[in-house]
């Protein structure tokens, strides 16, 4: 499979972790300095996803596509291999992945895994050199200092 992720143990309760991943999404989503801006988001089984990067420098960098599964509490799954239109018809899109944000309970706290499944072996090497590690990890590790801040 061609299968990018990062994991990371939080020392918080599910509940928590959950509440600051879907509703906190502008402090954590992206790595400082960038930020992200949600324009929409439709948690539900083809629901709209939509959100802006902002570069430090005015840099945009648009996400658009639709949600695959929202189990509450547990995880997202989204992809950009469809969007839909202004009159709500779903369109095909260039596919560079599906994106799944799942957590789990843990012994004193919140396993988090953040997921991005790839069509071909090129676009996992592709994400993979654009930086993936670095970048999910360091959203992850800025999801963590949130849900862990008392």
């Amino acid at each position: 499979m061609n299968e990018l992720s990062v994991t990371r143990f939080i020392a918080a309760p599910p509940a928590k972790v959950w509440q600051v991943m879907t509703e906190r999404q502008t402090e954590w989503y992206c790595p400082l300095p960038w930020r992200a801006e949600v324009i929409a988001q439709d948690w539900r089984a083809g629901g709209r996803d939509a959100i802006m990067f902002r570069g430090p420098d005015g840099e945009e960098m648009p996400q658009e596509g639709i949600f695959l599964e929202v189990v509450p509490g547990q995880r997202w799954v989204a992809t950009d291999a469809v969007t839909r239109s202004a009159d709500g018809k779903l369109l095909p899109s260039g596919p560079f992945m599906i994106g799944c944000w799942a957590i789990a309970p843990e012994e004193g706290g919140t396993r988090y895994t953040a997921t991005a499944r790839h069509w071909t072996e090129e676009a996992a090497s592709q994400h993979a050199s654009m930086g993936f590690q670095e970048g999910w990890g360091a959203a992850a590790d800025q999801l963590k200092a949130l849900c862990e801040a008392r």
